[in-house]
């Protein structure tokens, strides 16, 4: 069952998310300058595709350049060599589809939650009462109807974070990057968000690129998995992930399909790790 408002907002975004242009790393290098006056590179010659609506996970380890990708990809970051694309487009500056999601929540502590919802849209021009209406409409979708009013400081780490979602998909973006989302989340409140944010991914399908340290939590929600090598980051392995949708993180713990495919993805990025030792 949808909650009041719920069908006008995954129209707006599955409408945003059309097209047949998702993301494209191509031949990607990248190094960052030492104080000495060198470099150290943290990434060499990757390249990949988003198709358009995948839901894609990276996972490596610490300081192999996943979240460099994800700064990309948002224009937050130029490539020493190589190319990105995102919906089609060469990506030189932050782009107005894209919204970029953080392991911390980022919320303005000054700002009620409804009005942080909001912040997005208010760079966009968005007339007052038309954000308040969509705001109100993304806190009731992830579950926050009536704490509008509240502030960061008065909400949980959990509902802190549900904020964020709501003001990451406010913007209607057609690409989601998501770096770590929900790594400082307790256990049981990180499979309720994940199993929260798939309920809405799975209804509007965006295309997602997420980076994790957490395997569980990349095979439980992609529908691919990259792995990458330690610094200089490259491409060691990828994997399609064949588990039906729907899904629900908690459940599909004990899934013998999910088991099997966790344990490739463990072991290849232990293989990873054991050559780049």
């Amino acid at each position: 069952m949808t909650r009041p408002g719920e069908e006008e907002v995954v129209a707006n975004l599955a409408g945003q998310a059309g097209g047949a242009d998702g993301i494209s790393i191509e031949k990607v290098g990248h190094a960052f300058p030492t104080k000495d006056g060198g470099s150290i590179l943290v990434l060499g010659d990757v390249s990949f595709s988003v198709p358009n609506g995948q839901f894609l996970a990276v996972v490596g380890a610490s300081g192999c350049g996943k979240t460099t990708i994800l700064n990309m990809a948002a224009g937050l970051v130029r490539p020493v060599s190589g190319r990105v694309r995102v919906g089609g487009k060469d990506v030189v500056k932050p782009l107005r589809d894209t919204g970029y999601m953080f392991a911390r929540d980022g919320l303005l502590p000054w700002r009620s939650a409804l009005k942080n919802v909001e912040v997005g849209l208010e760079h966009r021009g968005v007339p007052k009462a038309e954000r308040r209406e969509r705001a109100l409409k993304m806190l009731d979708i992830v579950g926050l109807s009536g704490f509008g009013d509240s502030y960061p400081a008065q909400l949980s780490q959990g509902m802190r974070q549900r904020v964020a979602i709501a003001r990451t998909l406010a913007i209607n973006p057609a690409t989601l990057l998501m770096d770590e989302p929900f790594a400082a989340l307790d256990a049981q409140t990180k499979l309720a968000l994940q199993a929260e944010f798939l309920k809405i991914w799975e209804k509007d399908r965006q295309t997602v690129m997420f980076v994790t340290h957490d395997l569980a939590e990349a095979v439980s929600m992609a529908d691919r998995v990259i792995v990458l090598t330690s610094r200089p980051g490259r491409i060691h392995a990828e994997f399609e992930i064949d588990l039906p949708r729907p899904r629900d993180p908690a459940e599909i713990r004990f899934d013998e399909g999910y088991l099997r495919q966790l344990d490739q993805v463990w072991h290849a990025l232990k293989e990873a790790e054991e050559r780049a030792g």
